[in-house]
Formats: C-alpha cells, sequence, structure tokens
C-alpha cells in the first residue's frame, strides 16, 4: 500500500505473508527516522503493537508523543539501565496478559546515513522471557532516512520510502540469541539504500 507524504515523499508498506490476527508478534525493525514511527502504528493497527521507546520521545512530537503516553506503550530512560529493564518487565507482562504485539527498534538509535547497526540483544531476550509464545516478526524500513538527513529544515523531498514486513520467526525452544542473530540478517539483509552506496 503507497501513502503520500509532503513535499513528494511517498511510503510504500508490504507484507510477505499474511500475519493472522491472535498471536501476540515482535516486530523488530531497523530504524532510521522519525517517519518510520506513523506507517507502523497504522499498519499494525490490527495487531494491537505497542511501541518501546526512549522516554524523551514522550513529549514535543505532535501524535507520536500522545501515543506513547496513552497508549500501553514503553518509555524507557537509556541512562538508567535499572529503570529501564523494571519498564521492559512491566510491560512485557501487560502484553503477554492482554495477548498485545510489540514493535522495537532493535539497533538502539536511528541510524542517520541508512547505514545498519547491530542489533541490541537486552531487550529482546527480556521480551521473549516474558513474551514466550510470542513470533518475532522482521521488518526493514528503506530511505526514511533522506527525509530529514538535514534535521528539520530542509526535509528531503521525493523520496520513495518502504517499508517490508518479512515472513514470522517462531522463538518457542529456540535459543534467544539465535532467532535475534536471524531477524538481524533479514532486515538488515533488506536494508537498500545507505549514504555508502546513494
Amino acid at each position: 500500500m503507497q501513502t503520500q507524504l509532503p513535499l513528494f515523499n511517498t511510503f510504500d508498506f508490504k507484507f510477505k505473508e499474511e500475519l493472522p490476527v491472535g498471536p501476540s508478534y515482535i516486530f523488530v525493525s531497523n530504524h532510521q527516522s522519525m517517519f518510520d514511527i506513523p506507517p507502523l502504528i497504522y499498519h499494525l493497527r490490527h495487531y494491537h503493537a505497542k511501541f518501546i521507546a526512549k522516554k524523551e520521545l514522550a513529549k514535543g512530537i505532535p501524535s507520536i508523543s500522545l501515543n506513547l503516553r496513552i497508549g500501553e506503550n514503553c518509555a524507557i530512560d537509556r541512562k538508567d539501565a535499572r529503570q529501564s529493564i523494571a519498564a521492559l518487565i512491566k510491560f512485557a507482562k501487560n502484553v503477554y496478559e492482554k495477548k498485545r504485539s510489540v514493535v522495537i527498534f532493535a539497533e538502539g538509535s536511528r541510524s542517520r546515513t541508512g547505514v545498519p547497526k547491530p542489533f541490541k540483544t537486552k531487550g529482546l531476550l527480556t521480551l521473549f522471557k516474558y513474551i514466550p509464545d510470542a513470533v518475532v516478526v522482521p521488518v526493514t524500513v528503506n530511505n526514511s532516512w533522506k527525509v530529514d538527513r538535514y534535521g528539520k529544515f530542509p526535509y528531503g523531498i521525493g523520496n520513495k520510502i518502504s517499508v517490508l514486513v518479512h515472513e514470522p520467526i517462531p522463538i518457542a525452544g529456540r535459543d534467544g540469541e539465535e532467532v535475534i542473530a536471524q531477524a538481524e540478517s533479514v532486515v538488515h539483509g533488506a536494508v537498500t539504500s545507505t549514504a555508502i552506496d546513494s
């Protein structure tokens, strides 16, 4: 599905296969821009997807900040490891109890050049522990870094941004680190446009 954005930027959102509503999914994505978030909120709404984000995003960003504050999402303080883990455990237990899904930007912070970053494992392993019946779904975002590579002004013009939702990866009975490595390989393997080759 293609969506028109301001300044002739477009979003193309595709699922490689249909995901039935019902299971808890952990959507594991790379992160290139704040423009990654709205299409994920919209297109994953049927799965009751909740976001894990740094606490700074819970204020000052129209729509996104409000959603983070009131939508049972998880705001973490990246400078306080104890708070982060406690908040993540509480969040994961709620997701498990209510059969929600999760969106996590596993690289930890956005890439301003599109170049993929290694996945951070601690948060994902915590989710696996407390949502043991979840299914991991890798997600690859391409080209959104080009929209705000210079900050809020000037925004990039005429970029074709894509979001690709890959085939699911069950985690039950598997080693968590192995699942993360597989998801990272899938996500990064589909990144097609970076500052290096553009």
